[in-house]
Formats: structure tokens, C-alpha cells, sequence
């Protein structure tokens, strides 16, 4: 499988197309796309693993452990702007709507206020 192929099978998992992976990147346009013909820079490839979430070494193919290298991982996250934000939320593997996003940060900030 190529760099090009995993990149496309994590972002399509994490229900992103590869435009939009490329933006959260930080990429020049189509630069995920340009893959195709040409190796990435150490430097493009690390910003998309970073947003996939994933190691360079599993986009390269040199493992099959999805995790990424971060040391971070155990960071809160503020489900306040995970369900404010345009993007991706998931639950029990499936992508969050929009409208599910809304009610939840509904009910959280509901139960909030009944402190």
C-alpha cells in the first residue's frame, strides 16, 4: 500500500476527504494529491500524521500500529468546541451529525446549569 493509499484509507475512517486533510495540514493546494507522483517532505508527511492522529512510520508503511508517536495523547479535550466546531466527532466508531453534535452540547450545557 502506498503513502498516498494509507492516507486515503485513515482520512476516509476519520470522515475526512483529502482536501480537507491537506487544509488541516496546512498544505499548499492538492500537495496530498501530488503523492501520487512524488514523495512528501518529512516535514507535509508529519502534518498529516498529525492530524490523522497516526506515526509517520504507519503512513510509510513501515508498521501497522496506527498510533501516532505523540506523547500527548492524555490531553483534555474541551467537548465544548469538539461539538461547537465544524469538524469530526465520533461515537461507538461512527461520525457524529451535526444535529447530534448540537443536542449534546444542549444536554451538557442543560446539565451544567442544574449544578
Amino acid at each position: 500500500m502506498t503513502v498516498l493509499e494509507r492516507i486515503k484509507e485513515v482520512s476516509k475512517l476519520r470522515g475526512y476527504n483529502l482536501t480537507k486533510v491537506n487544509e488541516m495540514a496546512h498544505l499548499g493546494k492538492n500537495t496530498i494529491y501530488s503523492w501520487k507522483t512524488k514523495e512528501p517532505s518529512h516535514n507535509n508527511l508529519q502534518a498529516v500524521a498529525d492530524v490523522l492522529g497516526v506515526s509517520v512510520d504507519y503512513l510509510l508503511g513501515n508498521t501497522d500500529e496506527m498510533h501516532s508517536n505523540k506523547k500527548d495523547e492524555n490531553v483534555p479535550i474541551d467537548l465544548d468546541k469538539v461539538l461547537s466546531e465544524e469538524g469530526m466527532a465520533m461515537f461507538d466508531g461512527q461520525p457524529l451529525s451535526d444535529e447530534y453534535k448540537k443536542a449534546l452540547l444542549a444536554m451538557l450545557k442543560t446539565m451544567k446549569g442544574n449544578d
